[in-house]
């Protein structure tokens, strides 16, 4: 079997704390394929939730990937790899400070994702990026997106965005801090997929742990014109369950 290319920040951050461990950019595997990513018309990056180690981050690219052929999408599917595995999400009574850690973590990647973009649109300036983010997956997003407004060359720099159970706050798609992030760095769509029946994002948001998520009842207020909602309903909060449907891509 080929293997799973992703980009890949896999052991830069402190799975307890968050801290950073090391300040390089990001690691591609393997390299070559994403040399023959140069010229291509369009490629999706797929971003995984919390508790995924690396086989699980592979595993969430290949149920994206299968799911696209099937709806007739024939670019390139690939990964983006993260420390969203941190110590104790697993255990209810670590689950609080497990999710503090993820969301740091995450928060801090939206500046490696935004220089591999950055990057790769230097190299390929024609091909098209869309963003697929699952759970925590849409805080990676938002904060690349976010690194990437910092410059004006980087406008409408992201195709579109699709994200799925998110659990970024409903109030992102139309927030003063956000809303112009979303608007110029986005050329085309920002497509949320919302479950109200979404078991995870409902303790959650109970909890207090994640106020409103996005990917619970949508979003709040007045969103950017290039956003739009869904209503789905997956089976519960897995990736596989938010894939299976989803009926139309891009």
């Amino acid at each position: 079997m080929n293997p799973i290319p992703r980009i890949s920040t896999r052991g830069y951050y402190d799975l307890c704390t968050g801290k950073t461990l090391k300040n390089n950019k990001y690691y591609l595997y393997p390299k070559k394929y994403f040399r023959s990513l140069i010229g291509s018309r369009e490629l999706t990056i797929m971003v995984h939730g919390l508790r995924n180690d690396n086989a699980g981050a592979t595993a969430k690219v290949l149920l994206a990937k299968k799911r696209l052929q099937k709806l007739g999408y024939r670019h390139p599917v690939i990964g983006y790899s993260y420390d969203s595995n941190t110590t104790g999400a697993h255990l209810i009574k670590h689950a609080k400070h497990a999710l503090a850690v993820g969301q740091r973590i995450a928060k801090k990647n939206g500046k490696n994702m935004g220089k591999f973009i950055e990057d790769f649109k230097k190299s390929s300036p024609d091909t098209k990026i869309r963003l697929m983010g699952h759970s925590l997956g849409s805080q990676v997003i938002l904060s690349a997106l976010e690194y990437l407004a910092k410059r004006s060359e980087n406008r409408f720099i992201v195709e579109g965005v699709y994200l799925f159970g998110a659990s970024i706050t409903e109030e992102v798609p139309s927030s003063k801090k956000y809303g112009p992030v979303l608007q110029n760095t986005v050329n085309k769509k920002i497509i949320n997929h919302f479950s109200p029946s979404d078991e995870v994002l409902k303790w959650a948001d109970n909890k207090r742990h994640v106020p409103g998520p996005l990917g619970l009842n949508g979003a709040i207020g007045k969103p950017v014109k290039k956003y739009s909602q869904r209503l789905v309903r997956p089976r519960n909060h897995r990736f596989a369950n938010y894939i299976a449907v989803l009926r139309s891509f891009p």
